[in-house]
């Protein structure tokens, strides 16, 4: 089994990695959230279905995101707590 502060240092690296990909989804969300703002002001006005559908689809990827974001930072703080018991 691994020593303390190997256990420790594993953390901190998936901890790492886990902030990088937080910081990668938040750019995601950007590009979608600016993709959704195109498609919503070159469809204003129109009432076709597949518009609406588009812009929900984005929505829904959006909220998506966001969930894997929260999850994300619950499991770092699980992770931190364990090391801080350590």
């Amino acid at each position: 089994m691994a020593g303390v502060e190997e256990i420790k240092a594993g953390i901190a690296l998936a901890n790492e990695k886990s902030q990088s990909g937080i910081a990668a989804i938040n750019q995601a969300s950007m590009q979608l959230d600016e993709a959704r703002n195109a498609l919503l002001n070159a469809t204003q006005g129109s009432s076709q279905h597949d518009v609406a559908q588009a812009q929900n689809l984005l929505t829904e990827a959006l909220q998506t995101l966001e969930g894997a974001q929260n999850a994300i930072q619950a499991s770092i703080s699980s992770a931190e707590g364990y090391a801080s018991r350590l």
